[in-house]
């Protein structure tokens, strides 16, 4: 892609995630996400291929459903109580229907059907872009109008999407569709608390953003979209191999690694919220997720050689990519949960 095109779509991402932040009218905030859409788009469908084109035109079609949905439930809204502000959301058929089209923006289960089959579609770096960046605008509305929405609603999408995004990994073979359901159980690790402490929701959100950087970048730099093509990456490349490791443990929240810090102060949130049951199930959720990374920790680490396996084994060439952000992204996903105090306080 031109370089020219290419600075253009990127600062056209930042701006609209940026005027979604600083808006509190709705058309400004409606108008920011539209940005972003359309921005990503052409990054995408880049890569001429048949998959790449269908993942694009689904999640075009998807997103101009939801952008169509919040501007009818921001109509609705002023129609009915005469303000264009985003914190005065005090009309409940508009806060039911903004709150459906944020979930299906953002891959909330039951509205999560898409974001496995459009990760899929396409290459690492923008379904990192798209797995990352693009959540932070329509989260960014979610977190300002969230007193005002159903805290049964809210709840309910929460624990769907951590069941959904624990159980549609299980089956998976291809990478990106398990990193696809595992975004799907994070975004409702911070959807269920978002009522009750916001600060744990940016906490999550934070944290989920390293670990699924560091994720993507780790594939990328051993060039691996299957399980099967981890089974011979070990000789490829044997440093790298029990990092990688250690990152998707953290994503399952395993302790002492920084995933662990955001699921354990939501679950002590809940239980505080007199909320056990809940607690109880999104702990159980998150071990289902546990078990598709053990799946890949076990691929990746304990099939090598003299094992059989059914792919080629890769020549040991130097890679020409950048390793440094990587190397950020590891030792931030290994290493941050000492540091849980001074983040609680910095957020509070």
């Amino acid at each position: 892609m031109n370089p020219y095109v290419l600075a253009t779509l990127l600062s056209s991402l930042g701006l609209g995630t940026t005027l979604t932040f600083a808006s509190s009218h709705w058309l400004l905030a409606w108008m920011g996400l539209e940005i972003n859409t359309l921005a990503i788009t052409p990054l995408m469908a880049q890569h001429h291929h048949p998959r790449a084109v269908e993942a694009t035109t689904k999640y075009f079609l998807t997103q101009a459903t939801a952008a169509a949905m919040i501007l009818f439930a921001s109509t609705t809204n002023a129609w009915m109580t005469g303000e264009w502000n985003i914190n005065d959301l005090s009309n409940p058929i508009a806060n039911t229907m903004f709150m459906t089209a944020l979930a299906l923006k953002i891959g909330l289960a039951p509205m999560h059907f898409w974001m496995p089959e459009v990760l899929q579609g396409l290459d690492l770096t923008t379904g990192l872009i798209l797995s990352t960046w693009q959540k932070l605008a329509p989260l960014a509305l979610i977190i300002q109008t969230a007193q005002t929405i159903d805290p049964l609603l809210l709840t309910l999408l929460g624990l769907t999407s951590t069941l959904v995004g624990g159980w549609g990994g299980l089956n998976q073979t291809q990478l990106r569709k398990i990193l696809a359901y595992s975004s799907i159980a994070h975004m409702g690790w911070m959807i269920i608390v978002i009522q009750y402490a916001p600060q744990l929701t940016l906490i999550a959100l934070g944290t989920y953003i390293i670990m699924t950087s560091a994720a993507f970048l780790t594939l990328k730099t051993l060039m691996s979209t299957k399980i099967n093509t981890l089974t011979v990456t070990w000789p490829k490349n044997p440093i790298l191999m029990p990092t990688t490791a250690l990152v998707l443990l953290s994503l399952g929240g395993l302790p002492p690694l920084t995933g662990f810090m955001p699921k354990w102060l939501i679950l002590q949130e809940l239980t505080k919220q007199d909320m056990p049951i809940i607690a109880t199930t999104m702990a159980l959720a998150a071990l289902i997720s546990l078990y598709f990374y053990l799946r890949l920790c076990y691929a990746m680490t304990l099939t090598i050689s003299p094992n059989t396996s059914n792919s080629p084994t890769l020549w040991r060439t130097q890679t020409t990519q950048t390793t440094l952000p990587l190397a950020m992204f590891i030792m931030a996903a290994l290493a941050l949960l000492p540091m849980t105090p001074a983040i609680m306080t910095l957020t509070t």
